[in-house]
């Protein structure tokens, strides 16, 4: 069963029933999911720029939109209007898609994987994921990797507290810790 249908069926009842709330609007559901890459000391190379778009575009499935600095700074040689990152932004179905991608196949694929940290997840509900290389995605083939980089996942959440958050990503069945 895909996860939308799950959250729809399985998770929104029994979290309605763990949190205590009588409707079902109240329940914390998902709103989006941001991937992001910072360029870091890479920001002047094109061909890096172009193998980052080309990543989260296969990784997501939409095209990536590039940062921007909004101001200089001189001891980051970063001048206002550079080209700092590129991020894309889900929602709906290719968010659902891609968090049950995440969670039954990225995961498993991460080297040396022993579980998220639920120290993650900000007062707020909302939980940030980083990944150290982007080879752990399915869409990239070992030998169509031009260049490994890191990335960073955000999954922001109606959670109005950290306990709701954490509740809604244990009951979608995010790999926590022990």
């Amino acid at each position: 069963m895909r996860l939308k249908e799950r959250y729809k069926k399985e998770i929104v009842p029994q979290l309605k029933k763990d949190l205590g709330l009588t409707n079902g609007l109240l329940v914390p559901r998902l709103l989006k999911v941001v991937i992001n890459v910072g360029f870091g000391k890479h920001g002047n190379e094109k061909e890096f720029m172009a193998g980052v778009a080309k990543t989260l575009t296969a990784i997501s499935g939409q095209k990536p939109v590039f940062t921007k600095s909004k101001k200089s700074i001189s001891a980051f040689k970063l001048r206002e209007g550079m080209t700092i990152g590129a991020m894309v932004t889900l929602r709906g179905d290719r968010m659902y898609d891609f968090l049950d991608k995440l969670i039954n196949v990225t995961f498993p694929r991460v080297r040396d994987f022993r579980g998220l940290d639920d120290k993650a997840i900000d007062k707020t509900g909302n939980f940030s994921i980083g990944f150290k290389e982007n080879s752990a995605f399915p869409e990239m083939k070992a030998e169509d990797i031009d260049n490994i980089h890191g990335l960073e996942v955000v999954i922001s959440s109606t959670a109005k507290n950290r306990e709701d958050g954490l509740a809604l990503y244990n009951a979608i069945g995010f790999p926590f810790k022990k």
